[in-house]
């Protein structure tokens, strides 16, 4: 008899495990579009702000445009965290590579203390100093400073007089930062993972990655017109993709740069949204599209010095957007009576600094830094092995000279914040936190009956082109009972065991899967495999990033929404409402119920145990979606669980940010009632609802 009770409980769960019964919407006629809603919430945000600067910039004036400079330089460099204190660069020559008409000088410098810089400077042999120079600034690929395209046009800069500097970006070249001495490298598959991982660090206490990224290429400036051979008013600034995005932000906000050459990658945050998306964590600054900016601004934050925009019809930079926003830039510079130095070459090939871009752009800088015209000749380079071109012995900074990481000094930086101070109405507006107002707007799709429970299955409308799915369970006894709003980051039907015993227990729950989770989610491989793995759904928060909001405080309000849904079930007494957050569901309903005094307790399960676990460690896998930029100013995670006071949390197998069970000697100095699991517990004894 046993066994056939047994057999039959385990039967009705699988029957209850259907997904097509409780995952009951994304397969629906009327929401084909569900795992693309949020991505698509973003973008309209993003837009909405692109299109009010658009129609502004349609009717600047000359002393408009020329107030842009000022304007990007001051949200910008609020946005990464200003800039560091300038300190000595103890900048040395390690080795040198002669050739008969031009030489390479191996260099290392301290862009900040003990952070060391590796650098290639080529100097002319022939001629008569000081020389022009270009500032070049590295792209993604491989081979850092060694690669073979920056070779080929420093090499041919140097032949015809122009002093060239190229140095390696964190994570690059010898300055890999998550150095790995099994592999001899780093420990992540790209250069563009690791600046990501290392910039997701940056954010949380109020940093940008671009900072390290423009502060090294400021401080390569000061030591390349530390030079003699260098003609300190005749300096340009080229690079290609990655090295594009340097030279666009350094053209911008470095006086002493007079001519600019971006290739591979101006364009516009409208077509870059409707394309790739958001790109690696140094090409994203916060803030940046709510703040009215755009890829034009760089251009006319430069204006009116000469700017030759380079671009590559076959991109993945859409060309499009490359014409747009050239076209616009060129009549702002024409308004300043400066058409002449603006120039636009498009060539029909693919990504890359290749030969038709670098021979446009030895013409520009003749044009402007030698008043010359250009012969047109490019003389092929044989390109130096990697090895060849080290400034350390190693071949990484890491195990030559040590020093400091982008994660020590944001470990650094970390140390000095005074946190647990935080107002309700700071943490509401660092996570840009709305309550929903107005009329519940909920759907019905079916009922299922369960022994002693039925599930309601149910859509609310948080806002305008949010709609969350969610499982109401009821138990059948009669009365009031108490409510429980349940968000687990692998979707609401994830983890029926707990649901279960919650609704034994007595309780009304209604589960959700809050925006971007559960049936809501994108699909894996939109944003790439790995980068999937490490940080979700990228495109979308990076872009709720950049128009100032987080994926936190989005869930947040759909969190307190479900509790309106909650509270407005006869069933239900409203004095007596509850919470529980499991895995990426614990962050944003600890944030909700400090910002919603209706939740008596809750209970955090597998969350992540602390912001600074995650700059403590070096690398991280998953917490992305729960990062809240500059959190760490003011407040971390157990500082949350003590401001809720008499409302505290049950704290249960917090995970370490890779997702892996921190020890529980670990958890209970953050949270000294930390719990671990047993197989025995139920949900109900263990949340202690």
């Amino acid at each position: 008899m046993r066994t056939i009770l047994v057999a039959l409980l385990l039967a009705a769960s699988a029957v209850a495990q259907d997904p097509s019964e409780l995952n009951f919407l994304s397969n629906h006629t009327d929401f084909r579009n569900l795992r693309s809603m949020l991505p698509d919430y973003e973008k309209q945000r993003a837009f909405d702000f692109l299109d009010k600067r658009r129609s502004a910039s349609a009717n600047w004036s000359a002393a408009e445009i020329q107030g842009r400079k000022q304007y990007l330089r001051e949200h910008m460099l609020r946005a990464i965290g200003g800039l560091p204190e300038r300190t000595p660069l103890n900048a040395r020559v390690t080795g040198v590579i002669d050739r008969e008409d031009y030489r390479i000088e191996k260099i290392i410098f301290e862009s900040r203390p003990h952070f060391y810089v590796t650098a290639n400077l080529y100097l002319p042999k022939r001629g008569q100093g000081p020389y022009p120079a270009v500032l070049y600034p590295l792209g993604h690929e491989d081979g850092a400073k060694a690669h073979f395209a920056w070779q080929q046009m420093l090499v041919t800069l140097a032949r015809n007089g122009y002093v060239g500097l190229a140095w390696d970006g964190p994570g690059q070249g010898e300055r890999v930062q998550l150095y790995d001495p099994d592999f001899n490298a780093s420990k992540l598959v790209s250069s563009t993972l690791e600046h990501t991982i290392l910039g997701i660090q940056t954010l949380l206490v109020g940093d940008a990655m671009a900072q390290y990224y423009i502060w090294d290429g400021m401080r390569a400036l000061d030591y390349l017109l530390s030079r003699p051979e260098v003609d300190p008013k005749r300096v340009a600034c080229s690079g290609n993709s990655g090295g594009g995005t340097l030279t666009a932000y350094l053209s911008a906000l470095d006086d002493r740069i007079q001519v600019a050459a971006p290739s591979c990658y101006i364009t516009s945050w409208r077509r870059l949204l409707e394309t790739i998306g958001p790109q690696d964590a140094e090409q994203c600054i916060p803030n940046w599209i709510s703040d009215g900016l755009d890829h034009e601004d760089f251009l006319l934050a430069f204006a009116p010095k000469p700017y030759l925009q380079l671009s590559a019809m076959r991109d993945f930079f859409s060309i499009t957007g490359a014409r747009e926003t050239n076209a616009s830039a060129t009549r702002a510079y024409d308004r300043l009576g400066a058409a002449d130095k603006m120039s636009f070459f498009q060539a029909d090939d693919g990504h890359g600094y290749s030969k038709p871009r670098r021979l446009a752009a030895y013409a520009w800088f003749d044009r402007w830094l030698k008043n010359t015209e250009f012969a047109g000749t490019e003389a092929e380079v044989l390109p130096l092995r990697e090895e060849e071109l080290y400034c350390t012995p190693t071949g990484q900074v890491a195990t030559s000279l040590g020093g400091e990481t982008v994660t020590s000094i944001t470990q650094q930086r970390a140390r000095h914040f005074k946190r647990g101070t935080a107002t309700k109405e700071e943490i509401a507006r660092l996570i840009d936190y709305h309550q929903s107002a107005g009329p519940l707007a909920v759907r019905p799709f079916g009922t299922l009956r369960r022994d002693g429970y039925r599930i309601e299955k149910l859509v609310y409308e948080t806002e305008p082109g949010i709609v969350v799915p969610a499982l109401l369970f009821l138990p059948e006894s009669a009365g009031k009972h108490p409510g429980v709003l349940y968000v687990d980051g692998t979707g609401k039907s994830a983890r029926l065991t707990d649901l279960e015993s919650l609704v034994r227990a007595g309780h009304v729950v209604l589960s959700i899967d809050a925006r971007g989770l559960g049936e809501t989610r994108i699909a894996s491989n939109q944003n790439g495999s790995d980068w999937f793995r490490y940080f979700g759904d990228w495109t979308s928060g990076m872009t709720a990033i950049m128009t100032g909001s987080t994926l936190t405080g989005q869930r947040a309000a759909d969190i307190s929404r479900g509790l309106d849904v909650l509270a407005a079930r006869a069933e239900v007494d409203a004095e007596r409402l509850y919470g529980v957050g499991v895995e990426a569901g614990g962050v944003p309903l600890l944030h909700a119920a400090i910002l919603d005094p209706r939740f008596r307790k809750i209970a955090l399960d597998r969350s992540l145990l602390s912001y600074q676990a995650v700059i403590d460690g070096r690398i991280h896998r998953g917490v992305f979606e729960q990062v809240v930029p500059g959190a760490l100013k003011l407040y971390d995670l157990p500082d949350l669980v003590r401001m809720l006071g008499s409302r505290a949390a049950a704290v249960v197998d917090a995970v370490n940010p890779l997702g892996q069970p921190a020890p529980l000697e670990q958890a209970r100095r953050l949270y000294p009632s930390a719990v671990r699991r047993a197989a025995s517990d139920s949900a109900a004894t263990l949340y202690g609802f």
